[in-house]
């Protein structure tokens, strides 16, 4: 039955109601970042509690080590992909973390962190580059869905970096909107080292960078300064699967 009764809604809230419903539907320092053990196997068939969610940033940072401890140890859970976390994702979502990584396909958040559906806003660039999408989206994340924790995710071996320094060093033009990405990663490049070092070097000097300037964003800010919101920089090894924090 419908009522007749209307109830007034601020024009703001029913704009971000309406924004949070829409997207729910459509998507329906310098230590290592391995801070706590494995999940003991008998996780793998607990099912999802609303109360289970990381709320702070250092809850959700040890969410995400343990979930790297499973991955590279080989003991991945595959979380929260049964048929009743399905159902209940349908009616909205609550992502403990945001990972903001690279674009490199040996780079899956959910893989690397082994998290399941509804527990990771992952926003992907080349090189981690930020642009007016990556940041909206960012906001969106931490605003509308107060994520505690923006980590921002480089990784070794980055073929953007490596792109980046190439460029600077031959002068040779990039195609197309690659030199974009080179020119946001130029500032970073460490002209102290050489060849692969150079690379290695400038991959974490320009995650430091990327992370500082999120901090620093308007909208974050206040956040962190507050204690309720951590940006995080830490990269990826390929050699062992292991991810790290950077001071």
């Amino acid at each position: 039955m419908q009522s007749n009764t209307r109830t007034h809604v601020p024009p703001q809230r029913s704009r971000r109601s309406l924004l949070r419903t829409a997207v729910a539907g459509t998507a329906a320092a310098g230590a290592g970042l391995a801070l706590g053990p494995a999940f003991p196997a008998s996780a793998a068939t607990r099912e999802f509690e609303s109360t289970d969610r990381p709320t702070t940033p250092a809850q959700a940072l040890r969410r995400l080590a343990a979930g790297n401890q499973r991955w590279r140890t080989y003991r991945q859970e595959h979380p929260h992909e049964s048929a009743s976390v399905r159902r209940r994702l349908t009616q909205g979502q609550e992502p403990f973390a945001m990972v903001l990584g690279c674009v490199d396909s040996r780079v899956p958040p959910e893989l690397v962190f082994d998290q399941g559906l509804g527990d990771l806003l992952t926003v992907r660039s080349a090189g981690e580059v930020l642009d007016e999408a990556v940041l909206g989206s960012i906001a969106y994340g931490v605003l509308e869905l107060h994520i505690p924790l923006v980590l921002v995710l480089a990784h070794q071996s980055c073929g953007a970096v490596a792109a980046a320094v190439h460029a600077d060093e031959t002068g040779e033009p990039l195609p197309a909107h690659i030199q974009y990405l080179a020119d946001q990663i130029r500032p970073s490049i460490d002209h102290s080292q050489h060849g692969e070092a150079r690379i290695d070097a400038t991959v974490n000097a320009h995650v430091r960078a990327v992370r500082r300037r999120l901090a620093a964003e308007p909208d974050l800010a206040g956040k962190v300064a507050t204690g309720e919101l951590a940006v995080v920089a830490a990269r990826y090894e390929l050699r062992d699967q292991h991810v790290r924090t950077l001071s």
